[in-house]
């Protein structure tokens, strides 16, 4: 029967798991990363600015219709802080680790996997094939895994 922990125990157990401490990390990360891509972004602004209006950004763009005020110098100034805060996430993080991850996944070649790549067509063969059924290759026999 098993032994029942004190919830304490359990919160202990919770803590110490690696997804939160990952999630920690990445908060921690993600606040000060975000203080960076602001200044970025004003940058980026301020470069984008109406020209000939000194220090003037997108933010003091509206128009009056009636007696409502439409600010889309905001909408304009939102849209270009998305789309860069997407290019930093994608091109500093997103890209790199999908990368990371492909190449790690070509140089270990999955162990419980049934087939292999034929070195002639790079088509999918059974391991203990000696010859390819979609290009008639004859591939070497693998090697047996170790126990």
């Amino acid at each position: 029967m098993a032994e029942k922990k004190s919830a304490l125990a359990e919160f202990k157990d919770f803590v110490v798991q690696g997804n939160v401490i990952d999630l920690a990390v990445a908060v921690i990360i993600a606040q000060f990363f975000g203080a960076v891509i602001k200044d970025v972004v004003q940058f980026i602004l301020q470069i984008l600015a109406i020209p000939g209006k000194k220090g003037a950004g997108f933010q003091g763009l509206h128009f009056t219709v009636g007696g409502g005020n439409f600010q889309y110098g905001n909408l304009i100034s939102d849209i270009i802080t998305f789309v860069v805060v997407a290019a930093v996430v994608f091109f500093v993080v997103v890209r790199p680790v999908r990368l990371l991850l492909e190449r790690r996944r070509r140089q270990a070649p999955d162990p419980e996997s049934t087939e292999r790549p034929c070195p002639a067509c790079l088509s999918s063969i059974p391991k203990l094939a000696s010859r390819c059924a979609f290009c008639t290759t004859e591939v070497p026999p693998m090697p047996e895994p170790v126990a």
